[in-house]
């Protein structure tokens, strides 16, 4: 095991254990997800964190705290792993066929994507809504953002101290959308800077080839425990 650099602590919040309610508009299904405890990311993965992890200057921005943007789900996992080896841990995902196939290592205890029903669950932190707060209090979107990302934290965090999980930027789970129709699409969470109130919203769903990238496109970690 490498030895862990200093200084690359991600700031996470634990998730207690519970179980949240899935629902697919679009096929009218509807189904409920028992969790165990984990640990997701306070923020979405800043521009500054992943230039450093990544040595990918081209994703430096004017704002260190801003979230990353313009990453796809495979540079997500990417990060996720050197991350994790930089840290000190167990990388959680083997890529093989020249990226084509990822797979999970259930025991790592390394960084890795939240799941779709992790990331709705952490979102809603214990309410029954459709957000965990007043819209303009808790995230930037379309009628407040003046048309860009903004750093994080500063909006509301929600009652489990997490921050922008609505708004600034969409995030990358790891769930796959729907295989039968969209094939490897994966999802996204959250709504973003450029989205109109109505797409930031816990149960609100989007998805895309796992190499898309766009400018209100972004991610945070999770850990299992």
């Amino acid at each position: 095991m490498p030895n862990p650099r200093v200084g690359l602590d991600v700031s996470m919040a634990r998730i207690p254990a519970g179980e949240v309610a899935l629902r697919d508009d679009r096929k009218a299904a509807a189904w409920t997800v028992e969790l165990d405890d984990f640990l997701v990311a306070r923020s979405p993965v800043t521009a500054a964190l992943y230039s450093e992890i990544m040595n990918d200057h081209a994703k430096s921005s004017p704002g260190d705290a801003v979230p990353v943007v313009d990453v796809s789900w495979h540079d997500a996992i990417s990060f996720c792993n050197v991350l994790s080896r930089e840290s000190g841990l167990t990388e959680y995902y083997s890529v093989t066929d020249g990226g084509r196939h990822t797979a999970c290592n259930s025991e790592s205890d390394g960084y890795r994507l939240p799941t779709e029903a992790e990331w709705q669950y952490a979102c809603k932190a214990g309410t029954s809504g459709y957000r965990y707060g007043e819209l303009d209090g808790i995230a930037w979107y379309s009628g407040n953002s003046g048309g860009h990302v903004h750093e994080i934290l500063g909006k509301e965090p929600n009652p489990w101290g997490l921050y922008d999980m609505l708004g600034n930027v969409w995030e990358w789970c790891w769930d796959v959308y729907d295989a039968e129709v969209y094939g490897s699409y994966r999802t996204f969470r959250g709504g973003s800077w450029a989205e109109e109130a109505r797409g930031c919203g816990a149960s609100c769903r989007r998805r895309s080839h796992p190499s898309f990238s766009i400018d209100d496109l972004g991610f945070r970690v999770a850990r299992s425990l």
